[in-house]
């Protein structure tokens, strides 16, 4: 991400959400322009994922066990503000989760419209686990802002392999 204290010396590391919307919002419209919502959020989820990767393998240590790697996860986003994690329910097996986000830096606040908002977070959160766990997980928007809900929430599990489709 370059040298940010020799970049922007008198500016430093900090900068107003409404800066990363303008960017953010308006990169998805033109994304959506030439490749419909989907193909907006394929990519969306593609960068997601990669920024989730490179922001485990800078910013976290995936030696400790999952409970304390989800803490410092969420401890690290609130330090960065982009929002505030909690593991809010985790399945018997220890491998489904549903993660709550509070306050992210995307989305909470926007406008109640229906509209994609997710597909980021979802490849971030999904390269954080991947990092992790060296394996697929499946990361699925289950509730966002802009349907009313005041907490993005994520399910969380390991992929599922099929052989549907082959002969």
């Amino acid at each position: 991400m370059g040298n940010i204290g020799t970049g922007r010396p008198g500016l430093g590391n900090v900068t107003a959400v409404t800066a990363c919307r303008l960017f953010r919002f308006s990169l998805r419209h033109v994304l959506e322009e030439r490749l419909g919502v989907g193909g907006a959020d394929e990519l969306l989820r593609s960068a997601g994922s990669l920024a989730g990767k490179e922001f485990a393998a800078t910013q976290l240590d995936r030696g400790k066990g999952l409970e304390a790697y989800l803490d410092d996860v969420a401890s690290k986003m609130c330090d960065l503000k982009i929002g505030m994690l909690k593991t809010e329910k985790v399945g018997l097996s220890g491998s489904k989760f549903i993660l709550g986000v509070s306050e992210d830096l995307d989305c909470s606040g926007v406008p109640i419209n229906g509209g994609p908002m997710c597909s980021f977070d979802e490849g971030f959160i999904y390269g954080i686990f991947k990092r992790f766990a060296g394996s697929a997980f499946e990361v699925k928007k289950a509730a966002r802002w802009s349907t009313g809900a005041k907490v993005c929430r994520f399910l969380v599990q390991p992929a599922r392999w099929s052989c549907r489709g082959r002969s």
